[in-house]
């Protein structure tokens, strides 16, 4: 692998809380599929982590109660034949599932008052419109 994976910031995922898992992966890969163990599943256990600050964990247990199972969160990567390139996929996406999870909550949105003048001008292009339809009516005909 290669090197530590960063969430954000200087706090990066600590190797000896990984927990990996390999097995067999289904897909291409010919006679060699049958033989070798390069499915990749990543556990961490995010509710016992020390790595993390407590205010991002709790933020993190929040956001990914729905993945979690009793505190742990896993990843599984599958899509390249080697297993390296699966672990490196795996640790990837464990790292950019934290950091989303971890994020500070976007700001609050803050009304603003539409400025008058383009109110106006939206009903007058409205008015405009309407007044081009009307013309198209056949009823001033004779």
């Amino acid at each position: 692998m290669s090197g530590p994976y960063l969430i954000r910031g200087s706090v990066s995922l600590p190797e000896a809380e990984l927990l990996w898992r390999f097995s067999r992966s289904s897909g291409p890969g010919g006679q060699h599929v049958n033989t070798s163990d390069s499915q990749v599943e990543l556990r961490f256990d995010l509710a016992a982590t020390e790595a993390l600050p407590d205010v991002w964990k709790q933020r993190a247990l929040e956001r990914l109660a729905g993945r979690l199972v009793d505190g742990v969160v896993s990843v599984r990567a599958s899509e390249h034949r080697s297993q390296w390139r699966n672990r490196e996929t795996a640790a990837v996406r464990l790292a950019a599932l934290l950091a989303e999870a971890t994020a500070p909550p976007p700001k609050p949105r803050r009304a603003t008052r539409i400025p008058r003048g383009i109110n106006e001008r939206r009903l007058r292009e409205k008015k405009q419109r309407s007044d081009t339809k009307r013309g198209r009516s056949g009823r001033d005909w004779t």
